[in-house]
């Protein structure tokens, strides 16, 4: 196991402990707002001491860390395992916006603390966490690229596209469900509509 995947493994950590622990800082967090919730708060959701978070958490943003990085690394994990490369440009982006607006559906309270708490991260944590942000994008841009290159695409600006799409994936764990849209898989091909209209695929 390399470097990084050690450095990740113990940041999140393993025990099931730890993962009690960050399910019900997720809930918290979601609710209340990272600003909002102490530590104590947070053992109390599990009938747990004020310091029993602690051994596994030194501070509260490093439990945020710990969310943040679990979260980004199973949205990328998705949405690579849905990217097929051999595949034409077209299926491959409807693939992949599938699964990226179906993960941000299904683990909203996860999404929207881990999409819409970076601030809150060290400035350390932060650039670990950009790196795998970075690396999500590059997903779409790489294939609106190859879209580009087989003329199944007529993209205007490929970052920009890419940019907008991955923007339109995360906004969902801001807003769902609602009275409108409650079905990730109807929600997921909405977008996909959208996301090949952005890169020029006529409908």
């Amino acid at each position: 196991m390399s470097t990084r995947q050690d450095s990740t493994v113990a940041d999140v950590g393993t025990s099931k402990a730890a993962a009690r622990i960050r399910a019900a800082a997720i809930e918290i967090f979601a609710a209340k707002g990272y600003g909002a919730t102490s530590t104590r708060q947070i053992a109390a959701s599990l009938d747990l001491s004020p310091g029993a978070v602690y051994p596994h958490y030194k501070t509260k943003e490093s439990l945020l860390f710990a969310v943040s990085l679990e979260g980004h690394n199973a949205a990328l994990v998705n949405l690579r395992a849905a990217d097929e490369p051999t595949s034409l440009p077209t299926v491959r982006l409807t693939s992949a916006v599938t699964a990226y607006v179906k993960w941000h559906a299904h683990h909203h309270s996860q999404a929207r603390v881990v999409q819409y708490e970076l601030r809150s991260l060290s400035a350390e944590h932060f650039k670990t966490i950009a790196i795998i942000r970075r690396e999500t994008t590059k997903v779409f841009t790489d294939i609106i690229r190859a879209g580009n290159e087989t003329g199944e695409f007529q993209t205007i600006d490929t970052d920009a596209a890419s940019l907008a799409i991955t923007a339109l994936g995360v906004d969902v764990s801001r807003w769902f469900p609602s009275s409108t849209y409650s079905d990730p898989e109807v929600l997921a091909e909405r977008y996909v509509e959208l996301a090949l209209r952005m890169v020029g695929v006529a409908p």
